[in-house]
């Protein structure tokens, strides 16, 4: 055994350090992103409801009314987009939300199609126009076949109704493929039947305001903020009020419009500045309502109130002086934990502040 060993003596090698890149501050806090198509395979069926109400948000912008049916006595409809006041008498489609672990299969969809065309026969609902199947790992192969085939589709409904479909559709009966009944599934049109992928679904999402919330990646680009309008509009009246207290006090003369300022440049430049910062506070606030979910913009309103108050009730020299004061405090908060502050601008900060003193949640004046 020594013998052996000296003439082959164990070799060892030094392992080498491992070559990376120099991380990112993101991916040492968060780690690797993983994409949206791959998270909603990790979804919770409670998870998965919230994705699908919030996808819903979207089918709004398309259809006169959307409602959910989930649930007993839904009679096959999970999601419906109604086009008219008809409702389900007129034209609507019908969106099938399902959350399973794997592809869904024939022998999951089959029934769920027996049940549209039953109730349609029933005249509970018009056949809708089109029926979509949606679920986080999308259609399996045969039923995909099967969905791009509608006659195949067709008969292999036939072909396993007793076994698949008679007795899934109501609870209070079991139903045959005769009659009446029959000769409406063979002039039924099977077309209407088809599917979403996840990556449709997603993108459909992505124009919600929940997106980067529930998937992270940040938000989109956000457009240039609005130029003021030349006249001072009704939306902005109270604090431009405010301004031309300051301003009267400043000069020592009323200044009740902007026309007042023609001799003061100073002051005039001084206007048009805030307005922009107002304008700029409200081009977030138009952004805010299409990027995230509501009250996102409130709580960031809310932060730079908390963070500039105790400041604008501080004794102050004059009105001026409180107002420079308080927006240049605002530019200097730390505010880390809101979903917009990677969009916020300096000139926002300013501007939410004219947003407060709209309200008169601020004050200029001498208390």
């Amino acid at each position: 055994m020594s013998e052996s060993t000296t003439e082959n003596p164990i070799q060892f090698a030094d392992v080498p350090a491992p070559v990376g890149t120099v991380p990112s501050a993101q991916k040492v806090l968060h780690g690797k992103t993983f994409l949206p198509q791959q998270q909603i395979l990790l979804f919770s069926p409670d998870e998965w409801e919230e994705f699908i109400k919030e996808w819903v948000h979207y089918q709004r912008t398309k259809y006169q009314k959307v409602v959910r049916l989930a649930g007993a006595g839904d009679q096959g409809v999970d999601v419906a987009g109604l086009t008219d006041d008809a409702a389900f008498g007129g034209v609507w489609d019908c969106y099938q939300c399902k959350h399973y672990d794997e592809p869904l299969t024939p022998t999951v969809a089959l029934p769920e199609i027996a049940k549209i065309l039953w109730h349609s026969f029933k005249k509970r609902y018009t056949a809708p126009r089109k029926y979509f199947f949606i679920a986080p790992w999308g259609c399996g192969p045969k039923l995909k076949k099967q969905l791009l085939n509608p006659a195949e589709l067709k008969l292999n409904l036939l072909a396993e109704w007793v076994d698949t479909c008679a007795n899934k559709i109501t609870s209070k009966e079991t139903v045959k493929l005769e009659g009446d009944f029959a000769a409406y599934v063979d002039a039924f049109d099977f077309s209407i039947f088809t599917f979403k992928t996840a990556l449709e679904i997603i993108d459909e999402h992505r124009a919600t305001p929940y997106h980067a919330a529930r998937f992270g990646g940040g938000l989109p680009e956000r457009p240039p903020a609005q130029t003021p309008p030349t006249s001072v509009q009704a939306s902005e009246s109270r604090y431009v009020q405010q301004l031309y207290g300051v301003y009267t006090e400043e000069r020592g003369a009323v200044v009740a419009d902007s026309g007042d300022l023609a001799t003061s440049p100073e002051l005039s430049g001084h206007l048009d500045r805030q307005r922009e910062y107002f304008y700029s506070a409200e081009s977030l606030r138009n952004f805010a309502r299409d990027a995230v979910p509501d009250g996102t913009f409130e709580d960031l309103q809310s932060e730079v109130y908390t963070g500039v108050i105790e400041v604008a009730q501080e004794a102050h020299p004059t009105s001026m002086k409180r107002l420079t004061a308080v927006t240049q405090a605002a530019t200097t908060l730390e505010i880390t934990a809101n979903g917009l502050i990677s969009v916020t601008k300096l000139k926002d900060r300013r501007g939410i502040c004219h947003q407060l003193a709209n309200e008169d949640r601020l004050q200029w004046s001498k208390p």
